[in-house]
């Protein structure tokens, strides 16, 4: 009799969202911008957006959302994966301490930098891990605070982009489950790197002394180029999975991509050949949130109880690097739930309080 390998499946998922809205006038507001909420809202479909609070860090989102992921699945984690553009701190590694305050001891951690596309590449990583062995419970984490890098004077980027943090655990299983991933596809080019990018603070450009324009030291984004590179290869990802399982378009009954910007969604899905009732997201009320996109969607699709567990599902991404990918699985049985931030309880982790060059403060307040 031929062994069948297991693959990954979704057992569990978690969200975090901190709990302050910015609307679409409070940014407008805050940066002085030559905008509306109507010109926001029409060209992103983004009408609100989470911020974290001052003393709230990735890790802290990452936290509350891998511990919601735990007690979906009623089951500990044997690995952490922390996808992140946002960490804590430059060294060490943000995923080993959320492994510690989860209580999960010394299993392996690690970050992964692949900026949009972090949580999908995360999923693929920790999908080969189960299939070859390595672990059997991986969780999955996509965590930002977008808020401290996005400059609030720049229109193109301070009207899309949110805090959050969500999550899945994953436990080895029959590819006929529900949740079970049934084959991804992935890739990068790194010749579009300028594309998407914080031009100084890494060892190319360090500037410790800040004498570089302020605008290096924020998330930058060639709108219009990006714009064309994501439909480009989140439709070509999408299809390459499908054919990799068999499916139809036609039989793909949720489509979920990452939560950039609701023209990127609606060009990708009609190239793909996915209608309009069965794309899910929710970028209207929380915006682009990065690695930490597609599980939230997940998690807040699953909440709203609108798919059948074993529903063919699709989930793509694109992100700086430039990468992008996308995965093939059927949709979960999992019940998601969701925490806030947890504080911080000792003074040797207390995150200190995020704070603007001074230099650079803004004029004007935040009503």
């Amino acid at each position: 009799m031929t062994r069948v390998s297991p693959t990954a499946v979704l057992d569990g998922i978690g969200s975090c969202l901190p709990p302050r809205v910015l609307t679409n006038e409070d940014v407008r507001r805050r940066g002085v911008l030559d905008t509306s909420d109507e010109w926001i809202r029409s060209r992103t479909g983004i009408a609100r957006r989470r911020e974290a609070e001052d003393d709230t860090s990735t890790g802290d989102l990452a936290v509350a959302a891998g511990r919601a992921a735990q007690e979906s699945a009623q089951a500990r984690a044997d690995l952490v994966l922390v996808a992140t553009t946002t960490p804590d701190r430059r060294c060490p590694a943000t995923a080993p301490e959320v492994a510690q305050r989860l209580g999960l001891g010394t299993v392996p951690a690690f970050d992964l930098a692949a900026v949009c596309s972090g949580f999908l590449y995360g999923l693929i990583v920790a999908t080969a891990l189960i299939r070859t062995g390595v672990c059997s419970r991986p969780l999955v984490i996509g965590a930002e605070t977008y808020s401290r890098i996005i400059d609030p004077l720049d229109r193109d980027t301070a009207v899309i982009f949110g805090d959050g943090a969500g999550a899945v655990l994953l436990r080895a299983g029959d590819r006929a489950e529900p949740g079970a991933v049934a084959a991804t596809d992935w890739g990068s080019d790194g010749a579009g790197s300028d594309l998407i990018a914080i031009a100084a603070g890494g060892a190319r450009l360090p500037d410790p002394a800040r004498r570089l324009c302020r605008e290096d030291h924020y998330f930058r984004m060639r709108g219009r180029e990006v714009y064309g590179q994501a439909v480009r290869r989140m439709s070509e990802s999408s299809l390459a999975v499908l054919a990799k399982t068999g499916w139809p378009p036609s039989a793909v009954g949720a489509f979920i991509g990452h939560q950039a910007n609701q023209r990127i969604l609606d060009s990708v899905a009609d190239r793909v050949g996915i209608p309009s009732r069965h794309r899910y997201g929710n970028l209207r009320d929380i915006g682009n949130t990065a690695a930490a996109s597609i599980p939230l969607a997940l998690a807040d699709t699953a909440a709203q109880h609108r798919i059948r567990p074993g529903t063919p599902t699709l989930l793509t991404a694109f992100g700086g690097g430039l990468t992008w990918a996308s995965a093939a699985l059927t949709w979960p049985a999992a019940h998601p739930l969701a925490r806030l931030p947890e504080p911080r309880t000792t003074s040797a982790t207390t995150r200190p309080a995020h704070r603007r060059n001074p230099s650079w403060t803004l004029s004007t307040t935040t009503s």
